[in-house]
């Protein structure tokens, strides 16, 4: 039965195959996945059976007994695969860890392609649901789409010759994937042409986890990494390397919503900034060895100013390389305290495709603290944060610095994102509860907007009115006061929403560079450090802000 050792959340992942007799294992056969924590709902304990009573015997045998009862005499029926299914699935849930999942084939297959966004078989779309059609948000580079000259804000009304239009996006995706080599016919409505048929060759198709790289100002760079999957530390490195060609002295690594991936890919990023042989984490396993992973090669730009950003959502595979970065001195930390995601689950692969994750270990960083924020699991089955009123364990630097464990990496400057106010907030909050629809028509107008639109444009009066009779006619009713005391939110969304559907998704960041408060602290720090101890001084020099529980 093979293995393979992952975190959920931002899943550590290691492969566990047992090498032919004689031969040499793997060095590093480790990828690390981002999990999506689901809620499990814990069942109650009826009739007080104390289960640790009994031999493993006798709870084999009453195991096969209860499952042959249900079986032959239970009311609902149900088949044999369909029984064992359940028996496994209510195990993980009773055993209380809140990170074990069962994956069937499907499952799995949906896991890497969607959560961890490694490559798939397509065409190279990224689509949503705009009016009850998929709509086209982004084509990837290099894909039969993009060879074909797919454009974002197509709509797909067939595939396969058959209607899609109502279909749910997964069953609309479900189609368009496929094996290596094989065709689809397509057929999609672009505006101001109509109609366009077009058969695709399936091909292996690369998520870009950097869709861009910019320079922010003259000296300074920017990366912004989506996600860890197989190409992560090739993406960055060239990306990289671009800046540096474009003049580029120091760097801003954005790890913000980055919820994890390849291990590898965070060890091989980890050392783009890092001298060989540089500790980036250490793990341990629950009867296995403890391992340590270190930099594997020169850094790219192991000696230029950098800055890494976090926030609540930066879970994992970023928070190995923001924690590695900062415990040696090499990253000035700026944001919020990352997620803390430092338990470590194997992934099982058993018979049939099907895959089983528990958890079984816990990573450190190299200064040996753990980041994993305590959580438990309520009676309603809701994962949540543990409170704690003790102060979080002072570690130290290579240089010396405090550094925090006990729950996330705390920033060495703490700047929160932009705060709405007054009318703003109030706006969000009557927009939140429809969410899902608000997105939606966000993104319509941003299809219907975005033809012929200038590189300059801003929104405007007429544009929240639109916005705002469009969410009444599907039924959702906003105070106009209210709508119009929130403008400026209104003319935020809607300027990127349609900027990054005219004219892609650099242009669409650009617009917001000078209200990102995160940014700008970065920006701020490395403006005239010439080196990584000047930007760790500007950054001491700022106002100091204490760590949670501290």
């Amino acid at each position: 039965m093979r293995r393979i050792r992952t975190t959920r959340s931002s899943a550590l992942l290691r492969r566990r195959t047992p090498a032919a007799p004689g031969a040499a294992q793997p060095a590093a056969r480790r990828t690390l996945r981002r999990s999506i924590a689901a809620a499990l709902l814990l069942p109650t304990l009826v009739g007080g059976f104390a289960l640790q009573a009994w031999s493993g015997r006798d709870g084999e045998r009453v195991f096969h007994e209860v499952l042959s009862r249900v079986a032959t005499q239970g009311l609902d029926s149900l088949s044999d695969a369909e029984l064992y299914e359940k028996a496994a699935r209510g195990l993980l849930v009773q055993i209380g860890d809140p990170y074990a999942d069962l994956f069937s084939p499907e499952q799995l297959a949906e896991f890497s392609r969607q959560a961890l966004r490694n490559s798939y078989v397509g065409v190279g779309m990224q689509i949503t649901t705009v009016r009850d059609t998929a709509l086209v948000t982004r084509v990837f580079l290099g894909s039969p789409a993009a060879r074909a000259g797919v454009q974002r804000g197509d709509r797909i009304v067939r595939v396969g010759g058959e209607s899609v239009v109502g279909l749910q996006l997964e069953q609309v995706t479900q189609r368009l994937l496929g094996v290596p080599g094989t065709t689809v016919e397509v057929d999609y409505i672009r505006h101001g042409t109509g109609g366009i048929h077009h058969s695709f060759v399936r091909d292996r198709i690369k998520y870009p986890s950097v869709a861009y790289s910019v320079m922010l100002e003259p000296g300074i760079g920017y990366v912004p990494l989506e996600s860890f999957n197989d190409t992560s530390g090739e993406e960055v490195e060239a990306a990289l390397v671009a800046l540096r060609k474009s003049g580029a002295q120091a760097y801003v690594l954005d790890l913000r919503g980055n919820t994890g991936g390849s291990l590898d890919q965070a060890v091989r990023i980890a050392s783009l900034f890092l001298h060989q042989g540089q500790e980036v984490l250490r793990a341990d396993f629950r009867n296995a060895q403890d391992e340590v992973y270190t930099a594997r090669y020169p850094g790219v730009v192991q000696d230029a100013p950098l800055v890494v950003l976090t926030d609540g959502e930066s879970a994992s595979a970023s928070e190995i390389v923001a924690g590695a970065l900062q415990d040696h001195d090499r990253a000035v930390i700026v944001g919020t305290e990352s997620f803390g995601k430092g338990l470590v689950q194997d992934v099982f692969q058993l018979e049939g495709g099907w895959a089983l994750k528990l958890t079984t270990g816990r990573w450190y960083t190299p200064s040996g603290r753990t980041i994993q924020r305590p959580r438990r699991m309520t009676p309603e089955g809701r994962l949540v944060v543990v409170p704690s009123d003790s102060a979080k364990p002072v570690f130290r630097s290579d240089a010396g610095r405090p550094v925090y464990g006990g729950g996330g990496v705390t920033p060495d400057v703490l700047e929160t994102p932009d705060t709405l106010v007054g009318g703003e907030r109030e706006l969000m909050r009557l927009l939140a509860p429809r969410g899902a629809l608000v997105n939606e028509v966000l993104q319509e107008m941003a299809v219907d907007l975005s033809p012929g639109t200038a590189p300059d444009f801003r929104s405007s009066a007429a544009w929240r009115a639109d916005l705002r009779g469009r969410l009444e006619r599907r039924g959702f009713r906003v105070d106009a006061r209210a709508f119009e005391a929130g403008a400026p939110l209104i003319d935020r969304l809607l300027e990127g929403r349609v900027s990054e559907m005219a004219f892609g998704d650099s242009a669409s960041f650009r617009r917001g560079v000078t209200r990102d408060r995160q940014l700008q602290a970065a920006v701020e720090v490395l403006r005239g450090a010439g080196t990584q101890t000047d930007a760790l001084a500007r950054a001491a020099a700022r106002p100091a802000r204490v760590p949670a529980g501290s």
